[in-house]
């Protein structure tokens, strides 16, 4: 004899899935529209450098103490705005995990990457 589950238990439909995936589409779109236009400021060498990065990985501003400027020393400057970009991008990246994840319930979905 087969037990029977009330209404409402055991598989969803075909219909119930696809709208769940279509509301989980939309809400991940929406999410990666405000990621991508949210600013992140970062700072490297103890604030000499300041940098500010968009969600799409776009630097929009580079902000130089005027002290670490020294002609003779450009190898620390380069060194520094490198390891702002990379602190910027690693935010971002960050971030993006988090709040995608959340939609998400943490699955990895093709296709709902930034």
């Amino acid at each position: 004899m087969k037990a029977r589950l009330p209404q409402g238990y055991g598989k969803q439909s075909v219909n119930q899935l696809m709208q769940q995936a279509q509301q989980m589409q939309e809400n991940m779109k929406k999410k990666q529209e405000e990621l991508e236009a949210t600013e992140y400021q970062v700072t490297a060498g103890g604030g000499m450098v300041e940098l500010t990065m968009t969600g799409k990985h776009e630097v929009t501003r580079v902000k130089l103490n005027p002290d670490i400027v020294q002609p003779d020393d450009i190898e620390m400057l380069e060194d520094l705005v490198a390891a702002a970009v990379n602190e910027a991008v690693r935010v971002v990246d960050e971030a993006a995990e988090k709040e995608l994840g959340e939609i998400t319930g943490g699955l990895n979905i093709p296709g709902f990457s930034l």
